[in-house]
């Protein structure tokens, strides 16, 4: 009995270690990092925000080398960029372009982990007349990045606006803009024979905010919908829980109208704006929140797409800091995950997120929704009413007796309430709101055996610490020995998992 425990216990270890394997090694949540931004942070200032962040892939509009330099020995991987008004320079000769790899790449690996090249940015939607050069300027930064042997581990590709693609939806009629077909086809046939990836800009915001009620903001939040509205490709009957699938599947079914397949795509900027004018209502905290964290659980759960469900689809989050200096309404300006000085615009984290006790996603770790301690009790006790009530929030802990309960304090009561409504609802609509009297903040609100949903290491909404297993006379002060055997075999097996 003891040696079926053990070996049980190895064989639990070994399904442990591969499964952290695989996901180490799958599809990845990362940062752009704009810099049209005043009070722009130092370059070591921004690393250290990375790395609180747990931020392992970045994304940068250039090649700057303080940023490069600070990015050294971090292990963080980066994406370099040929600017947009460098285009037409690099692109002139061989010579221009293995000058700037030498300056901007070679000269910082391996101390800095850069692993990709991004040649501009939308460049045949946003600067046309430079498209000519764009092929050009591909096959000359791979010819010097293969003079410098640099070819096997920095990629080269440019970032693709979905207005390039006409008509997204449905994704099995998607098609590039014929205008480009000649310059496209070229392109694919340079990521094919490099082994590159597509890099595609899809922002569902732009989608919904664009689309005038078309699509439902359920739909472009990745939040549960309506069976009765989902979206149905008519020609393939996948069926479409999101929008951002619905925009990569548009680029492989694009690809395909020009006879490339096999060609990943990684999506270089999506997200949500967390601020926006009076006109502009959806751009809000509660919806940046939801965006973000869904893409997080979507993304790092190894999805693929219902036309490619086996190939995982990488994201880079636009963008770490708001770009005040930018032109365009407010929205544009606010898309930042947090401020130059550090301090979150609202938590997210870069982590796989936890799961609840019953396998289903929680709500976002570090962020919780607590009552607003200047609005009058009577409106904060009419929302706590409704929390326990049609809420259905877990209240049991916050009666008398009970860890969280205080007599004296309807706003920390109210927290509870609230956060674990909130946390309970989130991904499928839920907000923080409770007619006004509630707010989001990153301040943990948890105090002795109370903890908040969302509390660091709470993965639900409970009360004090969780056991890891029952307690009982099989293993109440029995000391059991492993097989030296089994425990040989599964290293060997893990190593050979890992080679």
């Amino acid at each position: 009995m003891m040696r079926w425990k053990c070996t049980t216990g190895i064989a639990l270890l070994f399904l442990w270690l591969i499964t952290t394997t695989s996901n180490a090694s799958g599809a990845f949540v990362g940062i752009n990092i704009g810099t049209d931004v005043s009070n722009f942070p130092s370059a070591s200032a921004i690393v250290s925000i990375l790395q609180a962040k747990k931020i392992e892939h970045v994304r940068l509009f250039d090649a700057d080398h303080q940023m490069l330099t600070a990015l050294a020995h971090t292990g963080i991987e980066v994406m370099v960029s040929v600017p947009n008004d460098q285009i037409l320079r690099v692109g002139q000769s061989r010579s221009d372009a293995a000058d700037w790899v030498n300056k901007n790449v070679a000269a910082f690996v391996p101390a800095t982990n850069i692993t990709s090249i991004a040649v501009g940015n939308e460049i045949l939607t946003a600067l046309p007349n430079a498209a000519l050069v764009l092929i050009p300027v591909l096959r000359f930064l791979q010819a010097a990045l293969l003079a410098a042997n640099l070819n096997s581990q920095v990629k080269i590709s440019t970032p693709t606006s979905m207005d390039l693609i006409s008509k997204p939806f449905p994704p099995s009629t998607a098609q590039f803009n014929s205008t480009w077909n000649q310059i496209m086809s070229q392109y694919l046939q340079f990521l094919k024979s490099t082994g590159s990836v597509f890099m595609l800009n899809a922002q569902p915001y732009y989608g919904y905010t664009k689309g005038h009620g078309v699509f439902p903001l359920e739909y472009a939040l990745f939040r549960s919908v309506n069976p009765n509205t989902q979206n149905v490709d008519p020609n393939t009957d996948h069926v479409y829980s999101n929008m951002f699938d619905a925009m990569v599947d548009a680029a492989y079914y694009s690809m395909q109208g020009l006879n490339f397949s096999g060609i990943p795509v990684v999506v270089t900027e999506t997200g949500w704006p967390w601020l926006g004018a009076s006109n502009e209502p959806d751009a809000n905290v509660d919806n940046a929140l939801a965006y973000n964290t869904n893409l997080m659980r979507h993304v790092l759960n190894n999805s693929g797409t219902p036309s490619q469900p086996s190939v995982q689809v990488s994201a880079y989050i636009y963008e770490l800091f708001n770009e005040d200096l930018r032109n365009g309404p407010v929205s544009e300006k606010n898309w930042g995950i947090v401020f130059p000085n550090g301090t979150t615009t609202y938590s997210l984290t870069f982590e796989r997120l936890p799961l609840s006790n019953n396998g289903e996603s929680t709500g976002p770790v570090g962020m919780f929704c607590v009552a607003n301690s200047s609005m009058p009790v009577s409106a904060l006790k009419q929302g706590l009413d409704w929390a326990c009530g049609p809420g259905s929030a877990n209240c049991s802990v916050i009666q008398p007796g009970k860890p969280c309960y205080q007599s004296d304090n309807i706003v920390a009561v109210a927290s509870y309430a609230y956060n674990d409504y909130y946390h309970k609802t989130q991904a499928s609509g839920g907000t923080c709101n409770f007619n006004n009297t509630a707010m989001l903040t990153s301040t943990d609100p948890s105090f002795g055996s109370c903890i908040f949903a969302g509390s660091s290491g709470s993965n639900s909404s409970r009360v004090g610490p969780t056991a890891f297993g029952p307690v009982g006379p099989d293993n109440l002060g029995t000391t059991t020995k492993c097989d030296g055997r089994a425990l040989i075999y599964t290293i060997a097996l893990v190593v050979l998992c890992l080679v």
